[in-house]
């Protein structure tokens, strides 16, 4: 019994190192640009140019604490992960389909490479001509995010093996049987660093759409509102938020990743 308990306390022990092993570099990153703000306030001495850490954190407690709060973060996300969500989907279809026919390839680089081109600003200007106010993020959101997840998905069926395309087709295997059990196990990788890169970027782009079409409810329209008053720390706060959430994201993504993996395993 005493033997299992000092097993059970190295092996707790071993773990808390490792933790700390992988986490101090993170930590002491977070921990010098932290220093390096404060100096650099200090040195600016307005907090109307550059605010303390100190009172960006009063404004971010403040702003947890208000009662729109909850909406405002809501809102935002609801509207980033739809037009993530239909990214993905439009992705994923178009980039299987240019993957596999090389003249609807042909036929959607144009298009492709038009969307890409086009400055995030003249796309949400646009936006705000054909929609509505809350559908502007999302549009933009899924406009900047699908050619990232439709060129990924692409390179993933080019790269499976042709000699196994040609064995299944000789073999009468069915195509829809090809589709689940050959390709899309093969684009796992491919599609979770595709939806990687779009989600950052398409985050960014939801959050800039949101400061000019001013939704009621915006983490956007926030930052907006906060630069009219030239309320700045509350700017940091805002951006803070918007850090932790984009974390949040690119943490639960990883998990789905893993899992994905495993499935293709």
């Amino acid at each position: 019994m005493i033997f299992q308990q000092k097993l059970w306390e190295e092996s707790f022990l071993m773990k808390i190192s490792t933790i700390i092993k992988n986490k101090f570099p993170t930590v002491l990153s977070i921990l010098i640009l932290i220093f390096i703000w404060k100096v650099i306030s200090e040195v600016v001495a307005s907090k109307m140019i550059l605010p303390s850490p100190e009172a960006t954190w009063i404004s971010f407690i403040d702003l947890l604490k208000s009662k729109t709060f909850l909406k405002i973060v809501i809102a935002t996300v609801i509207r980033g992960l739809i037009g993530f969500l239909l990214s993905c989907i439009f992705g994923l279809a178009v980039g299987i389909l240019t993957g596999i026919s090389e003249f609807l390839e042909k036929l959607m680089q144009p298009f492709l490479v038009m969307i890409k081109s086009t400055p995030v600003m003249s796309i949400i200007i646009l936006a705000l001509i054909w929609f509505e106010t809350d559908n502007v993020p999302i549009f933009v959101s899924l406009l900047v995010s699908f050619p990232i997840i439709c060129a990924n998905v692409s390179e993933g069926i080019k790269s499976v093996d042709k000699k196994i395309i040609q064995m299944a087709k000789i073999y009468r295997v069915k195509k829809w049987r090809i589709l689940l059990e050959i390709y899309l196990p093969s684009i796992v990788s491919f599609f979770i660093a595709g939806i990687s890169t779009a989600m950052g970027i398409g985050w960014k782009a939801t959050v800039a759409a949101e400061v000019l079409s001013q939704p009621k409810f915006a983490i956007g329209t926030s930052l907006y509102t906060s630069k009219i008053y030239i309320e700045t720390e509350n700017v940091f706060a805002w951006t803070v938020v918007a850090i932790i959430l984009s974390f949040i994201f690119e943490k639960g993504l990883r998990i789905l990743g893993q899992k994905m993996i495993r499935w293709r395993v």
